[in-house]
């Protein structure tokens, strides 16, 4: 058969690009440089004027350096934003602080609409910016949907409560978070025999980057061949014993 007619031939001389066309490789090239900066730079601005149009209006005028300097200065309110809320973060981790929080949060539950939507804002604020030790520190692999097939997950913690009682089980349960892909604030919580937990050397936040961009981001191996905490637990201990 003639090559003309393999439609799965390619010519072995591409076509050269035309000067329009160079142009306009470039100029996506430049676009994909500049646009995450520029969003970025944008976003910055508009979030610190509108932080200072919440702030500034409690300032008193005589305060404000741009009565003296003529300029208006951009991110004033930011700051006595953050000095404010370090204030009232070193107060509530007083005594008298923790008080009045209980009264006013115990004020806020008698109300019906108020304490469903305070709640709500709480637990949104208490999982974004809320410092805590139980928070996933290990990546680690879970046979999912089915056995033979991996996915990459996180270790909350070991079970605890009605769910360990329910489960019938004779050795330890942890619950692991597996997010989806490439969204990994979604996902299933699982709850896995220990002896199926395969742990990972990567850190979380190579194991995150991994899922995000669906297996094309891959985190450099840190020495050559299997890390020792790549294998079974019970070859672990067994190799210990």
């Amino acid at each position: 058969m003639d090559e003309s007619d393999d439609p799965l031939h390619l010519h072995p001389h591409p076509r050269k690009r035309g000067f329009f066309a160079g142009l306009r490789a470039s100029f996506l090239t430049g676009l994909v440089v500049i646009a995450p900066i520029g969003l970025t730079l944008w976003l910055i601005w508009t979030v610190v004027g509108w932080i200072d149009s919440w702030v500034l209006p409690f300032v008193p005028a005589k305060y404000r350096p741009d009565q003296y300097i003529g300029i208006d200065l951009r991110g004033l309110g930011v700051i006595i934003f953050l000095i404010f809320t370090i204030v009232v973060g070193w107060m509530a981790k007083g005594l008298i602080g923790r008080s009045l929080i209980g009264w006013a949060e115990g004020l806020v539950d008698r109300m019906p609409v108020v304490r469903s939507v305070y709640a709500g804002l709480k637990q949104i604020a208490e999982t974004v910016f809320a410092q805590s030790e139980s928070n996933f520190d290990r990546a680690c692999l879970v046979q999912y949907p089915r056995p033979g097939i991996w996915a990459i997950a996180f270790i909350s913690t070991e079970a605890k409560g009605e769910i360990n009682a329910r489960i019938p089980h004779d050795e330890t349960i942890v619950s692991v978070f597996l997010p989806t892909t490439p969204n990994p604030t979604s996902g299933f919580l699982l709850f896995v025999p220990k002896r199926d937990v395969i742990l990972l050397d990567m850190s979380v936040e190579d194991a995150a980057k991994l899922i995000i961009s669906a297996g094309l981001v891959y985190p450099s191996p840190r020495e050559a061949g299997e890390p020792a905490s790549l294998q079974h637990p019970s070859e672990r201990t067994s190799g210990q014993a």
